[in-house]
C-alpha cells in the first residue's frame, strides 16, 4: 500500500513496515504526515497478522524534524487542549500513543534524525541506527529546550546535559553508548539487520509480548518518567516566552532556511557545515 507521504508494507511474515516518504522536505514531520503516521500505527495494532512494526525514512535521511514552513498548532492530527504549552503538550500526547501500543514498535534511524525527529524515534520501544547517523536537537541553542524531554531518561545526567547545552548532534555510535539506541550498524547493513531483529520479535505470540512490553513501560512509569515528560512541557512552554526564543522564530516566519542557518552559524554544523 502506497500514498504520497506515507508508505506502508509487509516486508517480512508478521512485519509491518511504515516507511516517511517526504525525501525532498528530509522527512520534516506535517501534521498530515504525522495523522498519517498515527492512523497507519493504530491500524497495525488491531491487525491480528502485525506483531512488530517498523518505523524508517525515505531518502537521505530518518527525519530533520518538525515541518516549520507551516503553523503547527492547525490541524493537528489529534485534539489537544488548548492554551500555553498546547505544542509541546500534544507532541508528548503523540509519543505516549506510541508508547500504550501493544505492538513493539522500532526505529530504523539512519542520516539525519533531529528535533522531532528524535523524539518520534524515541517514542518507539527499540532503536537501531547507521554508524554515521546524526542525532541532535538544535532548537536548545536559540529557541527552548525539547517538547518531548526525554533526554535526562535515556541518556543519564551527563550526556543529557552536554546534548541540551551545545545543541549538537552525535552519531550512530555515541547514540548507542549514551542509551539514545540499542545498537548500530554500518549504513549499507541497516536495514538487513532490523529485519533480522523484528523477524526475532515477531516470534513471539501478541499476547506474551504486549506483557513484556508493558512491564518496561510500568516500571519506567513507576520511576517518574511519564510525569516527569510531561512536566517539561510546561518549561518548553516558558521557554517560548524569552526574548531570544522570540526573535529567534520571527526570523523563522520570514525565512525558515535563513533562520535555522543564522542559529547554526556560530557552530558550523547542520546546514552551515562547510560555510565560511
Amino acid at each position: 500500500m502506497t500514498d504520497d507521504i506515507l508508505l506502508i508494507d509487509d516486508p517480512a511474515p508478521h512485519v509491518r513496515r511504515l516507511t516517511l516518504n517526504r525525501p525532498e522536505k528530509r522527512n520534516a514531520l506535517s501534521n498530515a504526515l504525522r495523522a498519517r503516521l498515527f492512523e497507519a500505527l493504530e491500524a497495525a495494532d488491531r491487525d491480528p497478522e502485525v506483531r512488530v512494526v517498523i518505523l524508517r525514512g525515505a531518502g537521505a535521511c530518518f527525519s530533520s524534524g518538525y515541518d516549520l514552513s507551516r503553523d503547527a498548532p492547525r490541524e493537528l492530527p489529534f485534539h489537544t487542549a488548548a492554551g500555553a504549552g498546547q505544542w509541546a503538550r500534544h507532541v508528548v500526547e503523540g509519543a505516549f500513543r506510541i508508547w500504550d501500543l501493544a505492538t513493539p514498535v522500532i526505529a530504523e534511524v539512519h542520516g539525519w534524525c533531529l528535533a522531532g525527529g528524535s523524539e518520534l524515534a524515541t517514542a518507539c520501544d527499540l532503536v537501531y541506527v547507521a554508524e554515521d547517523a546524526q542525532i541532535g536537537y538544535p532548537p536548545v541553542r536559540m529557541m527552548s529546550p525539547p517538547d518531548n524531554q526525554f533526554h535526562a531518561w535515556l541518556c543519564g545526567l551527563r550526556p543529557a546535559m552536554e546534548m541540551m547545552l551545545t545543541g549538537d548532534a552525535i552519531d550512530g555510535i555515541e547514540a548507542v553508548r549514551v542509551g539514545f539506541a540499542n545498537r548500530a550498524f554500518p549504513a549499507a547493513a541497516l536495514e538487513a539487520e532490523v529485519l533480522r531483529i523484528a523477524g526475532r520479535i515477531a516470534r513471539i505470540a501478541p499476547d506474551v509480548q504486549q506483557m513484556n512490553k508493558r512491564s518496561v513501560h510500568r516500571a519506567m512509569e513507576i520511576m517518574g518518567l511519564r510525569a516527569a515528560i510531561r512536566a517539561g512541557t510546561e518549561i518548553q512552554a516558558l521557554a517560548l516566552t524569552t526574548e531570544s526564543s522570540r526573535a529567534t522564530f520571527a526570523k523563522v516566519r520570514e525565512n525558515v532556511a535563513e533562520g535555522l542557518s543564522a542559529r547554526d552559524k556560530a557552530f558550523g554544523d547542520y546546514r552551515t557545515k562547510g560555510q565560511d
